[in-house]
């Protein structure tokens, strides 16, 4: 499994982080594959984001951004975790909600 430290201070640079690590995996063009993205709430506050991939042949990838662990852990489509990146700066989860 990789684990990597990258610096990811906003959000649209979160997003993009996200959707090239989840198409590398699986050989996917970032181009052509939507990123789909949910508000993961706790105690009624945003503490992260999933997100979700999905290709041809029923293939659906997964990551989940834990903003207040500053990881994000990524997941192929059988559900098996390969990959994990510690973010040095992020962004803060309280503003998702706005």
């Amino acid at each position: 499994m990789n684990a990597s430290f990258v610096s990811l201070p906003t959000l649209d640079k979160l997003r993009s982080h996200v959707l090239q690590t989840l198409c590398a995996h699986d050989r996917l063009d970032p181009q052509q594959t939507p990123l789909n993205q949910s508000l993961i709430m706790r105690s009624g506050k945003p503490c992260g984001l999933f997100f979700q991939v999905q290709g041809p042949r029923l293939l659906k990838a997964y990551a989940v951004w834990a903003g207040d662990e500053d990881r994000i852990l990524y997941y192929d489509s059988s559900g098996i975790r390969f990959a994990e990146c510690h973010l040095s700066e992020g962004p803060d989860p309280l503003e998702l909600a706005a």
